[in-house]
């Protein structure tokens, strides 16, 4: 039976998984978005945050400890340089899961995960949504900019053809 076991055994051995785990945390460090199936990237991202979470604080132990899960010296050395400067702020939620289809050989369901903070095309687009505004305050605006406009143009004009014409 399954009692209180919850993750995803992926149908591997528990080193085969640790060991799949570490590469593609590895992987998703040194290039911030890989392509993996659901499952695998639910279990990445389970894997993979509590790491960059304890990379925040750039300690001799935190760096023991996330080294141990990912043995790799570069991927560790990128998670404390450049990563951690860059998530400093943000209090989790620090990878995207972007679901893409299911695959043509045996239909399994495929997706990005990737890091948030380096994908600049979502950054653009949340920019985009803030600076636009909704169809009724665009009427609002355009209508009190004619009407505030139109005396200012006006009240000049007529003065200096006053003007021209007295003299």
């Amino acid at each position: 039976m399954r009692h209180n076991k919850k993750f995803n055994h992926l149908g591997r051995t528990a080193s085969h998984r640790s060991a799949m785990l570490s590469n593609m945390a590895c992987s998703l460090i040194k290039h911030k978005r890989i392509t993996t199936t659901v499952a695998k990237a639910k279990a990445l991202k389970k894997f993979v945050e509590p790491l960059i979470t304890k990379a925040k604080d750039d300690t001799t132990n935190s760096r023991r400890v996330v080294f141990s899960n990912l043995q790799d010296k570069i991927a560790v050395t990128e998670l404390f340089k450049e990563i951690s400067v860059k998530i400093a702020d943000r209090p989790g939620g620090y990878t995207r899961i972007i679901k893409t289809g299911n695959r043509l050989g045996d239909n399994a369901e495929m997706c990005f995960i990737e890091l948030v903070d380096y994908n600049e095309n979502m950054a653009k687009e949340k920019v985009a949504k803030k600076a636009t505004r909704t169809r009724r305050s665009k009427k609002n605006v355009a209508a009190e900019a004619s009407v505030e406009t139109t005396p200012v143009v006006e009240a000049p004009a007529t003065e200096e053809v006053k003007a021209e014409s007295a003299e």
